[in-house]
């Protein structure tokens, strides 16, 4: 069974998954040329998260189109990619940086949470 779907839905559909694919090559491009760990990882975390919401929102297009109705499951990936990949990257970052510090390296100093005492 082939269902033939109109160019309004066809176009902006490619168009989507084309702009999710070029997010990648971004972000990627973006792996590469970075220096070091903290600034690697920006780019992937960025364009996946990018590229994740295009190609859920081609998908919801294609399938509500095909069924002739709102389809709206494929929102809960990028939801959950948006709530899980900043904390994600947060806790790579700390464990990193405390790694560095273990080592020895020269890194920007702990801020702690307490105020200092007042003289």
């Amino acid at each position: 069974m082939s269902a033939q779907l109109s160019l309004w839905v066809e176009v902006p559909v490619a168009i989507l998954l084309v702009l999710s694919s070029l997010f990648a090559l971004i972000g990627g491009i973006g792996l590469l040329r970075m220096k070091d760990y903290f600034q690697r990882m920006h780019p992937p975390a960025l364009a996946s998260t990018l590229g994740a919401w295009c190609v859920a929102l081609a998908s919801i297009i294609y399938f509500s189109a095909l069924k002739s109705g709102p389809v709206l499951h494929a929102w809960l990936i990028p939801i959950l990619l948006a709530i899980t990949v900043p904390v994600t990257t947060l806790l790579l970052a700390r464990a990193a940086l405390f790694r560095k510090r273990m080592a020895g390296d020269d890194v920007p100093a702990e801020v702690s949470s307490r105020r200092k005492p007042e003289r």
